[in-house]
């Protein structure tokens, strides 16, 4: 198959697209909510991912105004029990493969999550087989040069670079943001990539595929798992032989 676009470096989401945390996520939520009777529905959390931690929080309870649960009460309740999880959260299907890969031919990476420092030292220390691959290529949510310059969450690219529409984006970075390759797992986080002039393979739950976000997303290409990825379609070298 022709190569799409000739890509010479990739960036990662991590959560809900490396790692198996959207469960998490999902499982602490509803455990917090049981005493009141209610769960986070798929709608619901459609609307969380790929927001900064205080935005999803009350994006959330505001389905539930009847409940007297304020948003540092959640977010404290939420964190003692997600820090429980963080230490046995699993790879996703695909990524060690494909990132051992890339990192084998020498393909520049790195990884851009709105996760704070301390939440991806939880979630990484027991894979550093794969994370450690990364080195110091890791741009966590609340990283200072972050704040500094006035970050935003999702959907806006402050994680990755200016707009690419913005005047005071010349052409060469332009250029060269169109050969990198963004991988996410969030509408938002789709939307910052392609703000920012990148390519980007959405890899969602299939939830949100349920959904009907397909076609809003704005994606280059919508895979099920990363183990559907073909690396040569983007100008990649092939993987040498297909998965156990």
């Amino acid at each position: 198959m022709a190569s799409r676009k000739q890509i010479s470096y990739v960036l990662f989401d991590m959560d809900g697209l490396m790692i198996d945390s959207e469960r998490v996520y999902t499982d602490v939520t509803n455990e917090i909510l049981a005493p009141y009777g209610t769960e986070m529905t798929w709608e619901m959390k459609a609307g969380l991912m790929g927001k900064p931690e205080r935005e999803a929080s009350a994006h959330l309870l505001s389905f539930f105004p009847h409940i007297p649960l304020n948003i540092d009460d959640y977010i404290t309740q939420r964190n003692i029990l997600q820090d429980q999880h963080w230490p046995h959260v699993q790879l996703l299907p695909g990524v060690e493969r494909l990132v051992a890969h890339l990192h084998a031919h020498g393909i520049p990476t790195a990884i851009a999550t709105g996760s704070r420092r301390r939440n991806l030292e939880l979630k990484t220390g027991h894979l550093q087989h794969l994370f450690g691959l990364f080195g110091t290529r890791v741009v966590c949510g609340d990283d200072p040069w972050i704040s500094e310059q006035g970050g935003r969450g999702k959907p806006f690219p402050d994680g990755e670079v200016r707009e690419v529409e913005s005047e005071a984006v010349p052409l060469e970075q332009r250029e060269e943001r169109a050969r990198g390759l963004v991988f996410e797992d969030a509408i938002p986080g789709v939307q910052a990539g392609k703000r920012a002039g990148m390519n980007v393979v959405w890899v969602p739950d299939p939830n949100l595929l349920g959904m009907e976000a397909r076609g809003v997303h704005g994606a280059d290409l919508v895979l099920k798992s990363l183990e559907e990825f073909v690396p040569e379609e983007w100008g990649l070298p092939p993987y040498k032989s297909t998965p156990n």
